[in-house]
């Protein structure tokens, strides 16, 4: 896989936010049907188990077993996770489409179940993706200003008291984000205290090494036991 760097005005249109998305008004009380923990996950680049991926599918009954009596469902961020690098403006769109699927999901979760509780996961590029989706505010250079209005808006605020966790998998260091031209992962400030980051030892993908190409211990995160501490993590945060 040839890694390349995304162009400055590609990289504003990805993530430059304006506006404000709107929950809209939705029923009193829970619909019929509704989990009381919905898990909505983004798999990693080319990740087998589609559509959620292997270590969301870990991370998902590792959860469900830890919430005993609680019903528990999973969706997936729908997405290509492409690894088609090479394609600046399709990785962009690419990502773009992660994050808008992943923002709609929250939304569409909220106005059908206010009362359920949602977590977020993501893996290796998912877990980009899922950052961005919650992210409140990205420094964006004045030349590039007039760019703000092609990417996705950020979440209302009031959303952040129905996300119980957020549980990034290998997620890519700022330096990896970096040296491909993309901003570092930064969730919102209502979400720090509620999300985790795993990374392997030896992960060049999340450990701030260069960019290159991810190192063996990468792909173990849905096998080595990370999926059961992330299902402890959130689970003593699920209400």
């Amino acid at each position: 896989m040839k890694i390349v760097r995304l162009p400055a005005i590609l990289l504003t249109a990805l993530l430059a936010v304006t506006g404000v998305l709107t929950i809209g008004a939705g029923p009193s009380s829970a619909a019929p049907g509704c989990p009381d923990v919905q898990v909505v996950f983004a798999r990693g680049t080319l990740e087998g188990g589609a559509p959620v991926g292997f270590t969301g599918q870990s991370f998902a009954a590792a959860l469900d077993n830890r919430l005993a009596g609680k019903s528990v469902r999973t969706s997936a961020v729908r997405y290509p996770a492409s690894g088609n690098f090479n394609n600046r403006v399709a990785f962009v769109q690419n990502v773009v489409t992660g994050i808008r699927n992943a923002q709609a999901q929250i939304l569409s979760t909220i106005r059908r179940c206010p009362g359920t509780d949602i977590v977020l996961g993501g893996y290796s590029q998912g877990a980009a993706v899922v950052a961005y989706a919650v992210a409140d505010r990205f420094d964006i250079p004045a030349k590039y200003e007039r760019y703000r209005s092609q990417a996705p808006d950020p979440l209302p605020s009031e959303v952040a008291r129905h996300i119980s966790a957020v549980v990034l998998f290998g997620p890519p260091s700022a330096r990896w984000l970096r040296d491909i031209g993309a901003p570092p992962i930064r969730t919102g400030g209502a979400y720090r205290g509620k999300t985790a980051r795993y990374c392997n030892g030896g992960d060049n993908v999340c450990d701030g090494a260069p960019v290159g190409q991810p190192t063996a211990v990468h792909v173990l995160y849905s096998v080595d036991g990370t999926t059961v501490r992330a299902a402890d993590f959130s689970a003593r945060r699920i209400r």
